[in-house]
């Protein structure tokens, strides 16, 4: 069974149960602060749960109840059948009791196990069972290990063990010791991921948790080690963020789903273990649809021109042009009754849909089915080609282009061309990489949606500093590293996402062009009028300093405005465009060697420098 804590989602009690139905899950956990802020009863919780189709796995949690002293022992007592009374309205028969942390408890195991086994036979002539679960910062028992210790000694059949992969891989425990656990005593199993980082466990846990797939601890490893005790319970999240009680409700509660089957599909044993299509093979990206309306078509026709781009061709039976470039296409889409005008109406002029070149359509489409993202079809027209596309998070279109069709059929099939003379371009080849601003509660969810639907790697997180703010850069990557998507977060409004996404929802703001020769690309892009962004001298002095560059070399590039940067795999020169009507902006980039970075130390310069132009 998948399951999920209402303590994962923001808003109240009744929203965040109906996303977890509606994400389809079949389990939830009710954290006691929803319960007490729910306008209810518990039985009118229970009702509720019924009619969504959930089933309430456990009520949690039972604090600082074992190896307390007199009189507090009794009083625990007391409060916990105070909770079974509760929990009989709620119609659920698991209570999550997690370690002692208060400073009046004893450092006695043999107590714990005493007031745990009491506590069970309580527990039992209600019908109700118990589950110890050993937090990270427990006072006295902090470790998985010691709360088995604890169930063993206490030996009663109503009290099993609660593992948490948060608290057990953010301390580094070794989980051999979990095989050797009967797959009776285990109760439960709740699971989280965390990025690696150097702080407190308890901050740690409190505001970074995260999904499966978002963070970087061992899943595969526990996953593993919990398959061989045979446990076939429910797998269930419990996620502690601060991103993620500010986000939507709707998008978390699908991510937490997705992170499941993501997770139950890192093993190839165990009753939850799945069998996921693998991701296809990619191509590159194959095209860029640009939404516009006939008042912005003259301009951006102008800048793309500059850019070396060519008007080959005009859809058949829709207001749509076709512009080209070496193996690249962008796709000009003026229609008034489309998704594209819809999207239009949100962004303004902006990218409102990409194609990826996959070489199994339903191979990508399956893997997307099983990962539950939305498809979508457009109108097509008698004889044209139906191209299968899947919504993006912010609404934008990923298409799903067969990598034979796309060389040639496509664009024959759809679109009567003219122009097929190439002599007129600039040199770009290719799209090298797009980036995409979102809003930062959202930037764990885009990364989790690339890496399950599509199978792609996340990268290291970058920070760079704005004139205005700082910003998070973390990009996604198809495995052979033909598509790379740079996503980019500030939650300071003044900054130049910060900007782009108040002024216009967000999504693609920067195009980035591969070339073969950046040097002959920029000096024809010159010669024909594209606006090239200014790069101060300042930077090519400590160019000199830092870098034993050849001096033609470095003129060469100033008299460009061409950035470099360096890596041991190999060399990155780069320029930018001015933006276009303050909203997106293009990129020439050449990569020599096995560089495969985006030249973040530039980045400040970059953006110190589009902030002058502003």
């Amino acid at each position: 069974m998948r399951a999920i804590a209402t303590v994962c989602l923001s808003g109240d009690l009744r929203t965040k149960l109906e996303a977890i139905a509606r994400a389809g899950f079949e389990g939830v956990e009710i954290f006691e602060n929803d319960l007490l802020s729910f306008d209810g009863s518990p039985a009118e919780l229970r009702g509720l749960c019924t009619s969504l189709g959930l089933v309430i796995v456990a009520f949690q949690p039972f604090r600082d109840f074992e190896a307390m002293p007199e009189p507090q022992r009794s009083r625990n007592m007391q409060r916990a059948e105070r909770k079974f009374d509760l929990m009989e309205e709620l119609g659920t028969d698991f209570l999550l009791v997690c370690s002692n942390v208060s400073p009046q408890c004893q450092d006695d195991l043999g107590q714990a196990a005493a007031d745990l086994r009491e506590l069970a036979e309580r527990a039992a002539k209600r019908g109700i069972r118990i589950g110890f679960e050993a937090l990270a910062w427990g006072r006295h028992i902090s470790d998985y290990r010691d709360a088995w210790e604890v169930v063993r000694r206490a030996d009663h059949p109503a009290l099993g063990i609660v593992l948490d992969s948060f608290h057990i891989l953010s301390r580094g425990h070794d989980l051999a010791a979990i095989a050797r656990i009967p797959r009776d005593k285990i109760f439960f199993v709740q699971v989280a991921d965390a990025p690696q980082l150097d702080m407190d466990v308890l901050q740690w846990s409190r505001h970074f948790r995260c999904f499966p797939g978002q963070g970087r601890l061992p899943l595969r490893d526990f996953m593993a080690v919990l398959a061989k005790t045979g446990y076939a319970g429910p797998l269930s999240l419990e996620i502690f963020n601060d991103a993620f009680r500010a986000g939507p409700t709707e998008a978390t509660a699908r991510d937490g789903l997705r992170s499941l089957i993501l997770l139950e599909n890192l093993v190839e044993e165990g009753p939850w273990a799945s069998r996921i299509p693998p991701a296809p093979q990619y191509n590159g990206i194959h095209f860029i649809e640009f939404t516009l309306d006939e008042e912005s078509a003259a301009p951006l026709g102008e800048f793309i021109d500059a850019l070396g781009f060519r008007h080959v061709g005009r859809h058949r039976s829709k207001n749509v042009e076709l512009w080209k470039q070496g193996d690249m296409h962008l796709v000009l889409n003026f229609e008034t009754d489309s998704f594209a005008h819809t999207f239009r109406l949100l962004h303004g002029t902006a990218v409102c849909a990409v194609g990826f070149r996959v070489d199994d359509v339903e191979k990508a489409l399956a893997r997307a089915k099983a990962f539950q993202a939305q498809t979508f079809r457009s109108q097509v027209g008698e004889g044209e080609m139906e191209i299968p596309a899947l919504r993006g998070i912010e609404g934008s279109l990923v298409y799903l282009v067969d990598d034979q069709a796309a060389s040639d059929l496509q664009w024959r099939t759809d679109f009567e061309l003219f122009d097929q003379d190439s002599r007129d371009e600039a040199g770009l080849t290719r799209v090298d990489h797009l980036s995409y601003v979102l809003p930062a509660t959202q930037l764990l969810g885009w990364q989790l949606f690339y890496r399950t639907v599509f199978g792609f790697d996340a990268e290291t997180e970058h920070e760079i500093v704005d004139p205005h703010g700082l910003m998070l850069s973390q990009a996604v990557t198809s495995p052979e590293g033909s598509i790379r998507l740079p996503l980019t977060v500030s939650q300071a409004s003044e900054t130049l996402p910060g900007r782009f996404l108040s002024q216009f929802q967000g999504g693609v703001q920067q195009i980035a062009f591969a070339s073969r020769d950046i040097f002959a690309s920029v000096d024809a892009l010159k010669a024909r009028g594209l606006p090239l962004l200014r790069i101060p001298q300042n930077y090519y002095d400590d160019l000199e300093a830092r870098y034993d560059l050849d001096a033609a070399l470095l003129e060469a590039m100033q008299s460009r405005n061409i950035l470099y940067d360096r890596s041991d795999e190999g060399e990155f020169f780069h320029a930018y465009t001015e933006t276009f009507s303050g909203r997106f902006f293009f990129e020439i980039v050449e990569r020599r060697g096995g560089y495969h970075q985006f030249g973040a130390a530039n980045a400040g310069i970059r953006l110190a420098a589009q902030s002058a132009q502003r």
